[in-house]
This record gives structure tokens, C-alpha cells and sequence, in this order.
């Protein structure tokens, strides 16, 4: 299956944009990172959102951006403490990449976050996606801005697809690009994000509070299943990232270093639990030490 870039008259095009915008307008959450859309707030909250629902991300922002309101007060603390930080969002290496980020806009752009793609490019853990995203909702760019929620946005009202491909395709890509509006690009990538997040989500969208059913045509052919690969559910209970995650809250929990005896009670599979320490040791994330004791990064 393949999102189609299929394009629409240029009357439901205007349509879509006036009825998605204005009821962005009237009903957008409010979130901190949208009133306060500084460049670094925004790369803060483009790095927590990754994979992580806004519910979990917004206790943990608003203690790290009052602690690190700025790339040098975060590039001056040890990595050890943004993964402290960063608590139980999951995947704790996005916070490792978000302090080598700030250790690099303070070496090459005097501590402030660049505004074009290919200098956001060059930024640690930076990718397509989150240049995009920095620079669509920091400085107003006119960017296409492809997370999952647009992705699922866009393959329903424009491709009549139930869900995108599994990754983004270079016709999605088209798609997105044709669709920006000319004014008001920024505006258009977080009404599209905010759709997909409230009202077209995965598993139950209610398409009767939708402002653009009408232009919908995944709702006009009858809401055809999705045809693709089997969509793969991300398995927890049991799995070496469950058991990394219990390590970790360990190692944040501690005001120092471990004792390798007290991370092994955290988990009964001794084979499992070694991999999984080797792991952390190998991303960066925990430091072995000469005294068979373990920390997090300095």
C-alpha cells in the first residue's frame, strides 16, 4: 500500500485549509510549547514527543525547561544528568543526543538553535522530521512536517487509505508538499498534527467532530480496511526494554554510583539482565566502573 498523491481541486484544497485552520483556531490544545514557541523549547519538546504521547511528555518538559531554559545551561550540566532528567519517557537515549545537540549549538551557532534545515541537519539526533518541525513551528518555515498523525491525516482525506505506509514514502513526501498552503505553513503542520492526535486517530476517530469529513475520501469510499503489511504492536512486559528500564530507574534513582549486586535484584533472568546492562554500557547510557559499581554518564 502506498499513499497516493492524488491531487484535489483547487476549490477542496482552499476548503481544506480554511475549515482545518479555523478550527484549529478554536480548538488547538493548549500546550507550552506552543505558547512559548522558542526555537529551544521547541527542539525540547520535538525530541519528548518522539514516540511518546503529550500526557507523558508534559510533567517532564516543564521541569527540563525550567531547569535547562537554553542550550548552554543544558550543554554545562554532565549527559548523566539530562538522562536523570528525562525520568521514564522511554528510549533515554534521545536525551543523551538532546545534550550533545546543545554541546553543538553551543560550539557552532554561539548557543542559539540554527533556523535552517541543513545546519539543523547537522545537529546530534537531529533528523528530517524534527529539522522540519524546529523549523516550521520555531521560525515559521514552510516545511512539510511528517509525523504519524499528519501521515494518517493525509493518507485518509487525500489518499483514501485507512494508514500510511509503514515508513515515509517519497510520494507522501510529494503529497505533503503540494498540500502546504502559501501563508501560514506553520499553522497548517500543527492543525494537521492536532487532527490526527484528537480526532483521526488510529484506533477510533471520530469522524463526526471531523472539520473536513466531508472532504474526507477515505469516509467516501466506505472506509476501506487497510490492506497493507501486519502493523506491528510494540511488545513490553518481558522484553530487554522492559528490563532496561528497570536498570535505568535504578540508576536515576541513585545519588551515585551502583553496585553491580544491587542491579541484579531488579531483574531475575541473569542472562537477560546482563544483555540488557551491555546494552546500556554500549549506548552510552551507563558507566562502568573500576569498582564493579555502575552510573549514569559523566
Amino acid at each position: 500500500m502506498t499513499t497516493r498523491a492524488i491531487p484535489l481541486p483547487v476549490a477542496d484544497l482552499a476548503r481544506l485549509h480554511d475549515e482545518l485552520l479555523d478550527w484549529f483556531g478554536r480548538t488547538a490544545r493548549d500546550l507550552p510549547w506552543r505558547r512559548d514557541a522558542a526555537p529551544w523549547a521547541v527542539m525540547v519538546s520535538e525530541f519528548m514527543l518522539q514516540q511518546t504521547p503529550v500526557s507523558r511528555v508534559l510533567p517532564v518538559y516543564e521541569v527540563w525547561v525550567d531547569r535547562w531554559p537554553t542550550p548552554a545551561a543544558l550543554a554545562a550540566e554532565p549527559p548523566g544528568e539530562a538522562v536523570r532528567a528525562w525520568g521514564r519517557l522511554g528510549y533515554p537515549r534521545r536525551a543523551l543526543r538532546l545534550h550533545a545537540a546543545a554541546q553543538a549549538i553551543v560550539e557552532r551557532h554561539g548557543g542559539e538553535v540554527p533556523s535552517s534545515i541543513d545546519e539543523l541537519l547537522a545537529l546530534p539526533g537531529v533528523g528530517a522530521y524534527t529539522a522540519a518541525a524546529v523549523s516550521s513551528f520555531a521560525f515559521g518555515g514552510r516545511e512539510a512536517v511528517l509525523d504519524t498523525n499528519v501521515r494518517r491525516v493525509f493518507a485518509r482525506v487525500v489518499g483514501g487509505e485507512q494508514f500510511p505506509p509503514e515508513a515515509v514514502t517519497s510520494a507522501e513526501r510529494e503529497l505533503a508538499t503540494s498540500l502546504l498552503p502559501v501563508r501560514d505553513a506553520h499553522r497548517w503542520a500543527a492543525a494537521t498534527m492536532e487532527l490526527g492526535a484528537v480526532v483521526c486517530t488510529a484506533r477510533a476517530p471520530r469522524c463526526d467532530e471531523c472539520p473536513v469529513a466531508d472532504l474526507c475520501r477515505w469516509r467516501a469510499a466506505g472506509y476501506p480496511a487497510y490492506d497493507g503489511p501486519a502493523r506491528r504492536g510494540q511488545a513490553w512486559h518481558g522484553t530487554d526494554r522492559q528490563c532496561r528500564g528497570r536498570l535505568m530507574a535504578v540508576l536515576r534513582d541513585a545519588p551515585g554510583a551502583v553496585p553491580k549486586s544491587a542491579l541484579d535484584l531488579v531483574w531475575p533472568d541473569a542472562l537477560q539482565r546482563e544483555r540488557a546492562l551491555d546494552g546500556l554500557v554500549a549506548d552510552g547510557l551507563v558507566e562502568p566502573l573500576d569498582d564493579d559499581t555502575y552510573a549514569l554518564p559523566s
